[in-house]
């Protein structure tokens, strides 16, 4: 949506210095990349599906990261070196993960959320219970 990226780029007097996509969306990585200013930073972490070609290829805006010299970077989580650091904050109390959570649906309402995900705006991942 033109009109998101536009709002970020008003917002911030030219466009962002970073954008993460993390809902694995066509539509949001072409918000992030829209919405960047020259030499921003666009950070991809949600997996994309296959594009219209079927072949896992989604359209990628490149002329608008090419003409802002823009930095794409892929990013797939942490290492696993790293996690005894973070289980031990969230054992502490330091770090909540619970406050990620947006939603929690039983295994039957699976399928209808994952149709729903593209267009979802609420904040938060959704959690599926298969035992609920």
């Amino acid at each position: 949506d033109g009109a998101v990226a536009a709002a970020v780029r008003d917002a911030t007097g030219g466009g962002a210095a970073v954008a993460v996509e993390a809902l694995g969306s066509e539509a949001t990585l072409a918000q992030g990349l829209w919405s960047l200013r020259r030499r921003g930073r666009l950070v991809q972490v949600g997996l994309l599906p296959p594009g219209p070609d079927g072949a896992g290829r989604p359209r990628v805006a490149l002329e608008r990261a090419i003409s802002h010299e823009l930095d794409l970077l892929g990013s797939h989580g942490m290492a696993a070196a790293d996690y005894p650091g973070l289980l031990a904050l969230v054992a502490s109390g330091a770090l909540d993960p619970g406050a990620l959570v947006g939603e929690v649906l039983p295994l039957a309402d699976a399928g209808r959320a994952l149709v729903e995900l593209p267009r979802r705006t609420a904040a938060g991942v959704v959690v599926v219970e298969p035992w609920r």
